[in-house]
């Protein structure tokens, strides 16, 4: 059974644990691993964030620049080009939950003024110190996951001694970091970070134990969707890894994941709902199992 965390967006409280949250990417990018492209045009991306709610996400993951193996950083000023007209047109017609995909503090700053909610940092800060302080300073959740090295060279040989303490060791590290520099912990979100700096092995071991990482107190992302640990085992290219992504998805809420980071929201949605009712059925005839053993006990 997943713990339950509290998530304070806008002022708002919310109970992470209950259900698996979905977070439906879109990348306004010309060269993402999955879908680099198709939502390069501004009216077409927003066109693309609608139907990622209406097909049921809690969150729309707004990226404009490409973290896959070996890619390079863009600039500043592209990557706000790229993201800042989408966020504002979304905003205007939905108040969805937005996320900002970026390790830029400036293109966070912009977002955050054009209607964002959460930044989400793959670097953790490492990449802009500035980040720290905008997110302690504009009061937004912040989503810290742990890579090993840059997207540029972090699948060159990655190497863990162990991969679960490594993981848990830096998160624990960015997080008290976090709080020291005010911000608050109801406003952190945690992400091991499949596929970032792992290895094959690396990301299956990270699913099969994650909640290895749930005394550090915070809820768990785990963005599995068409990654290429899929495309390893399968042998196929990340658009036909779908049955693999909801493979992984269950098995991750299984093992603590309490937000999925998806292209494909809608059937993955269905997968959860389907394997949650199962889930939840089961404890409840667990719950009758134990009460009716504890009776027993009492009678004899």
């Amino acid at each position: 059974m997943r713990k339950k965390f509290i998530l304070q967006v806008n002022g708002k409280n919310y109970t992470l644990g209950e259900r698996t949250w979905i977070i439906g990417v879109l990348n306004i990018t010309p060269n993402s691993f999955s879908d680099g492209g198709l939502y390069f045009d501004k009216d077409k991306a927003v066109e693309r964030g609608l139907e990622i709610e209406e097909q049921g996400a809690d969150i729309i993951d707004i990226g404009g620049e490409s973290t896959q193996p070996g890619s390079e950083s863009i600039s500043l000023e592209e990557e706000r080009r790229r993201v800042i007209p989408v966020i504002s047109a979304l905003r205007k017609r939905t108040d969805i939950l937005i996320s900002i995909d970026t390790s830029k503090s400036e293109v966070a700053r912009a977002a955050i003024d054009a209607g964002a909610d959460i930044i989400n940092d793959i670097s953790s800060f490492r990449f802009d110190h500035k980040m720290l302080l905008l997110a302690a300073q504009s009061h937004v959740p912040i989503i810290l996951m742990h890579m090993k090295g840059i997207p540029k060279t972090m699948q060159v040989n990655p190497f863990y001694e162990n991969v679960l303490i490594e993981v848990k060791s830096f998160l624990k590290e960015k997080l008290e970091l976090a709080q020291a520099n005010g911000i608050e912990r109801e406003k952190i979100i945690i992400d091991p970070g499949i596929g970032f700096g792992k290895g094959l092995k690396d990301n299956l071991v990270l699913i099969n134990n994650l909640h290895f990482l749930e005394d550090l107190g915070r809820p768990i992302l785990i963005g599995i969707s068409r990654k290429s640990f899929i495309g390893k085992i399968l042998n196929l290219p990340p658009e036909e890894r779908l049955e693999g992504t909801i493979a992984s998805a269950i098995l991750s809420i299984i093992h603590g994941s309490h937000i999925l980071r998806v292209h494909d929201v809608a059937p993955v949605r269905r997968a959860l709902l389907v394997a949650e009712a199962i889930i939840n059925e089961g404890r409840s005839i667990t719950s009758i199992e134990e009460s009716e053993e504890k009776k027993r006990s009492y009678v004899s």
